[in-house]
């Protein structure tokens, strides 16, 4: 497994909805990493990884309030070894106690803190696993009751690049967070706990790229086929870096994607035209799985084909909002030729 832990502590956080008071159990003051740890961390890093609604930031510059700390200042302590890691989970618990307190959220579920290495990367995790009750049945069949962590449900999460924290403490994309379902409320509650601005925009920042790709391909007046093989190349070399959790880097994409006649990479392109990308960034792949099809859903129809049957195989007229499909797919024929029969079969009408 490459995944090594160096710290992790869990701590249970939960809050009465009648009275509105927020409670914290903390946890053991260590945890001893043993297999079933491992494994528990490297799912919960996976899952993490294939949430497609995270958003990125960094730590916001504005000064604690009072002698509050902000957990930037808890987390700065443990790394430089001026605390040890679990009285700064604890520090980070009592944090979010305090920050849930001021919402009128009924957030329960336990807070995982940890630290860990994984490819190279140095990241500390900080979540909020909710719990979910689960049944089961003996051999004398008696039903029992028990709860479980939910990793399923995972929408309270936030991860800290360290690495790219300490070499580079100006940027804007070092805490990656889930964002989306859970409500703006409850990420407004958790980004307030971390004390995170949102910065890079992930999916600004891929739709530039995909523009740039197709500027690119138009440019050098490349013919259909050599555009849809570009387009591939794309998301090909996307879906690599999705897969292992790694940036989107314009240089290696200039080594990827097919070079201009005249030896001009499209690493260069991008750096002639200006376009306002980031050297490597975080994609969103769901930008970049349009590059090569087009598709959609709705009043009961759906749609889906590959780019370059635009225009050919496959038609749009306008001025009619029709879609002509030529060379139907032979699975589909077989169904519309079975169902054009049935249809045509004279009824067969029932006296009484």
């Amino acid at each position: 497994m490459s995944l090594i832990i160096s710290n992790i502590a869990l701590h249970f956080l939960s809050k009465i909805e009648e009275t509105g008071e927020v409670t914290l159990r903390l946890g053991p003051d260590t945890i001893e990493v043993t297999q079933k740890i491992e494994s528990f961390v490297d799912s919960l890093h996976k899952i993490y990884n294939s949430k497609g609604s995270k958003a990125y930031g960094h730590f916001s510059s504005t000064p604690a309030e009072g002698d509050s700390a902000r957990f930037v200042d808890i987390m700065e302590s443990y790394l430089s070894e001026t605390q040890n890691f679990y009285d700064f989970s604890c520090q980070s618990g009592n944090l979010l106690k305090n920050e849930l307190s001021k919402y009128d959220l009924t957030e329960t579920g336990y807070l995982i803190v940890c630290h860990y290495e994984y490819m190279g990367g140095r990241y500390l995790l900080t979540a909020i696993i909710p719990v979910t009750e689960h049944y089961s049945v003996d051999g004398e069949l008696n039903i029992s009751a028990d709860k479980h962590l939910d990793t399923s449900r995972l929408q309270l999460a936030a991860r800290i690049d360290l690495f790219d924290y300490q070499q580079n403490a100006e940027g804007n994309k070092y805490i990656s967070f889930i964002k989306g379902r859970a409500g703006r409320q409850v990420s407004d509650f958790f980004l307030d706990f971390l004390g995170c601005e949102e910065g890079l925009n992930s999916k600004e920042q891929t739709q530039t790229l995909v523009q740039a790709v197709e500027d690119y391909v138009a440019v050098n007046q490349f013919d259909a086929q050599e555009k849809q093989n570009t387009r591939k190349e794309l998301l090909s070399y996307c879906k690599e870096q999705k897969s292992t959790d790694q940036e989107v880097s314009l240089q290696e994409l200039g080594k990827v994607i097919k070079q201009e006649e005249n030896g001009k990479d499209f690493y260069t392109f991008c750096q002639e035209q200006s376009y306002p990308l980031e050297e490597s960034f975080p994609h969103d792949q769901a930008v970049v799985n349009k590059v090569t099809k087009y598709s959609g859903y709705g009043g009961g129809i759906s749609v889906s084909f590959e780019r370059g049957h635009f225009g050919e195989d496959v038609v749009y007229n306008a001025a009619n909002d029709s879609l002509t499909i030529y060379k139907v797919p032979p699975n589909l024929k077989a169904q519309l030729l079975a169902l054009q029969e049935n249809n045509n079969q004279p009824e067969e009408n029932n006296y009484e």
